[in-house]
């Protein structure tokens, strides 16, 4: 994150203000990693970094041939 809004030759005021996190909590994040994942996101959109967030949970690899054919993809769990 930190390299990334260097490279967009923005200050982390600047950042802050774009991104609607307040500067306190954007330099806890780029000092510690530490923030809440609604900041992450609104600070990926300002980066223009929003398409990489979907590289955080690829769906798994197909294990079976019955993984790949015929199987409707579930869309919730059911209670045990």
């Amino acid at each position: 994150m930190k390299r990334r809004r260097i490279d967009m030759n923005l200050t982390q005021r600047e950042l802050a203000s774009r991104s609607g996190v307040s500067y306190g909590s954007l330099r806890l994040l780029e000092e510690t990693g530490k923030g809440s994942f609604e900041s992450v996101v609104k600070i990926a959109f300002a980066l223009e970094a929003e398409a990489e967030l979907e590289t955080l949970f690829p769906p798994r690899p197909a294990k079976t041939l019955d993984d790949i054919i015929g199987h409707p993809v579930r869309q919730r769990v059911r209670k045990k």
